[in-house]
């Protein structure tokens, strides 16, 4: 009987330790994306009623607002609001069906613009602020005359990395938790992929690398964000990504 008893205690702190162990999953998914995996009637979320957030409502009070796929809703532990479809949760609970972006929400031209000179200036500052360093110190190293050519070298090859980590720089913040680089998130404009969700690595190289095609047709393949709803230049089509805009702010 101590046996068993033994056995019954062990199998309910095991079961204890999944329980909590999927709490805090769950939780940590929820802080991170917004969305929970494992829906329930007992989650609550604000819910923007006439351009105003109300709440928390609990899943039988969201039913009896009727709440729309478009409404826009919040839970205690996201960051910003989203539409009830893009929740995974949402739709496990009232059977809605992803959407893409509404066009409301994508970037314009002069934002990318302006957030590109940004990024430029601060990446090209950077790298000639280090071979003006740089250059100072070949002074100390190699002095003289009949080592110009080669502190002029060094110093312009300095320079000339500057594309190389313009690309490195754009790859990894667009891949990130901000979804953009500094001019980006000054311009209040982020890169997604069709549904709004951030990019990968791979995705976010694909389209830094398409860029070349967009500039190797006389930077062509940027003005055809004027030609489509989702105003997506080349690199954006080849590499089925969004640049969209702050949608609410509450």
């Amino acid at each position: 009987s101590l046996l068993l008893a033994a056995e019954r205690v062990d199998e309910r702190m095991r079961r204890r330790g999944e329980s909590t162990a999927k709490l805090f999953l769950r939780s940590f998914d929820t802080m991170q994306t917004g969305n929970s995996s494992d829906p329930s009637e007992s989650d609550s979320y604000i819910l923007v009623i006439d351009g105003k957030p109300q709440g928390p409502f609990t899943i039988a009070e969201l039913r009896r607002h009727q709440i729309k796929p478009t409404d826009f809703v919040k839970t205690p532990g996201m960051i910003d609001y989203k539409e009830a479809h893009e929740l995974p949760s949402l739709r496990a609970l009232f059977g809605f069906a992803r959407r893409p972006l509404p066009l409301q929400y994508f970037g314009s031209f002069d934002q990318r613009a302006i957030a590109a000179a940004i990024d430029w200036l601060l990446v090209f500052g950077i790298f000639v602020f280090a071979a003006f360093a740089v250059m100072l110190l070949l002074y100390l190293i190699i002095p003289g005359d009949e080592h110009r050519e080669t502190r002029l070298a060094i110093t312009i090859g300095i320079v000339a990395l500057t594309p190389i980590a313009k690309f490195i720089y754009s790859v990894k913040a667009e891949s990130g938790p901000k979804q953009g680089t500094l001019g980006k998130q000054l311009m209040r404009i982020k890169v997604c992929d069709m549904y709004g969700d951030p990019v990968t690595t791979n995705r976010s190289l694909t389209r830094n690398a398409a860029k070349l095609a967009s500039v190797a047709i006389l930077f062509t393949g940027y003005l055809l964000c004027f030609f489509n709803k989702k105003q997506q230049c080349l690199h954006d089509m080849m590499a089925d990504t969004l640049m969209v805009k702050d949608r609410l702010d509450i």
